[in-house]
């Protein structure tokens, strides 16, 4: 299978040593690279080095000779390139979010139903061993039911992307939807769409959130996400939950020593091992994403589902929509905070 990618800075960059480590088991090549820049450009092909090279992305569709087009540029303008491509008989992985408002949501949706076209959306949280993990425990039930679930997510001052995108609300949809949304597709994944919904924020003087808490309700289950994005420079990137069932308390700290703790009702400390598909962390990408392995998986999955013509069913297109729409349901929530 031969794969265009359509924006080469850091997610580009990680979905592209991702399907390097993948063409040692699948006939799959990136055969065209498209970014206006030249500096990305020169990187994408240092890593696969006889792709074709386009300056934009429209034109990759247009002339390359694919079958995939990954679409890893800034969430502004991920509708008209994946309609487009879509259009053009391609199968789609659509980095998330989707899209930033709801006539694209709907867009994007009528464009797959009139051209059946494969879209897989990156909501890549979805195949991280460890959310992964508290999936099963919750269906499992083996330390009871869930009562509640706490999930957060933080990073430090994010102005690293193309012309400063990420900090103009027009072009991200702020914290919200760019960062927020792994945890609210994460929820609506295991628990489906909430009962109630309650947001707090705070905002920068352009009015745009930087930080957000949302608490939930998921009938029983009380549950709150909180992301923020614009602490100073040197914080760390993490990421992590508190999950409470009945026989015991399940937490996950993405900086941790220990990563993963399990704390039961009868006094015992247990450490999982989960066994990864793929391990490897590699910083090429340059951004706050160095462990490639959640990558591979979601990328071998969409694999997996088109070359056996498997039904998409963890991380569809119309999942990604759900999880944008409940996500700019609480942007106008936090936009109308005081």
């Amino acid at each position: 299978m031969r794969v265009g990618i359509i924006g080469c800075g850091g997610m580009g960059v990680t979905h592209m040593l991702s399907l390097k480590a993948l063409a040692a088991d699948y006939k799959i090549e990136v055969a065209a690279i498209a970014d206006v820049r030249e500096a990305a450009r020169e990187k994408a092909l240092s890593i696969w080095t006889e792709a074709a090279a386009f300056w934009e992305g429209m034109e990759l569709i247009e002339r390359a000779e694919v079958e995939m087009v990954l679409i890893c540029l800034p969430s502004y303008l991920h509708t008209k390139y994946a309609v487009k491509a879509m259009e053009k008989g391609l199968n789609v992985f659509l980095e998330k979010p989707v899209c930033l408002k709801e006539e694209d949501c709907r867009l994007l949706l009528k464009a797959q139903e009139e051209t059946g076209a494969r879209v897989l959306v990156g909501q890549v949280v979805r195949m991280m061993d460890e959310y992964r993990y508290l999936k099963e425990l919750i269906k499992s039930r083996v330390y009871g039911k869930l009562q509640s679930l706490t999930l957060w997510r933080l990073s430090g001052m994010v102005d690293w992307g193309f012309e400063n995108w990420f900090r103009d609300l027009e072009r991200s949809g702020s914290v919200v939807l760019d960062l927020h949304i792994h945890d609210v597709d994460f929820l609506r994944y295991i628990l489906g769409e909430p009962d109630s919904v309650q947001v707090n924020a705070r905002k920068n003087k352009e009015g745009m959130p930087e930080q957000i808490v949302t608490q939930y309700r998921f009938g029983e289950v009380i549950a709150s996400a909180e992301a923020i994005w614009d602490n100073p420079k040197g914080f760390p990137f993490e990421a992590g939950y508190r999950a409470v069932f009945e026989e015991a308390t399940i937490l996950f700290n993405s900086n941790g020593k220990d990563k993963l703790i399990e704390y039961h009702r009868g006094g015992e400390v247990k450490l999982p091992h989960l066994s990864s598909e793929y391990q490897v962390t590699n910083s090429t990408a340059g951004i706050n994403i160095s462990e490639i392995g959640p990558y591979y998986t979601e990328m071998k999955y969409f694999l997996d589902c088109l070359t056996e013509k498997k039904e998409i069913e963890v991380l569809p297109l119309s999942e990604g929509v759900g999880s944008v729409r409940l996500c700019l349901k609480e942007l106008e929530m936090a936009l109308n905070n005081n």
